[in-house]
């Protein structure tokens, strides 16, 4: 399963709010990549299940499983926490998240 497989499961159309919220951020394409990455991985880890119905505390989860049993950087660390940051703020419109980075 690729990237697009595996956003578009979790919410049909899911890939395309998450590369258009990245345009009108101008971010550049390393940044795509690493945001696509941690944002797949996260929906990946709660099972495909649509990220909208998970709540901070399966962010919470998803972080310190990253920490704690894959042993990431602090650097990839901050990474994911940003990512999911971007992702529930600026694609599915949540006005306050956790950092837990």
């Amino acid at each position: 399963m690729d990237i697009t497989e595996a956003l578009e499961q979790s919410q049909p159309g899911l890939l395309g709010r998450v590369r258009d919220a990245i345009r009108k951020h101008h971010l550049n394409q390393r940044s795509e990549q690493t945001y696509l990455h941690w944002i797949t991985r996260f929906v990946l880890f709660h099972d495909l299940k649509d990220p909208e119905t998970l709540a901070s505390d399966h962010r919470q989860q998803f972080l310190e499983y990253l920490g704690n049993r894959m042993r990431v950087s602090r650097a990839r660390l901050n990474q994911a926490s940003q990512a999911l940051a971007f992702f529930y703020e600026d694609v599915l419109g949540e006005t306050s998240v956790d950092n837990a980075a």
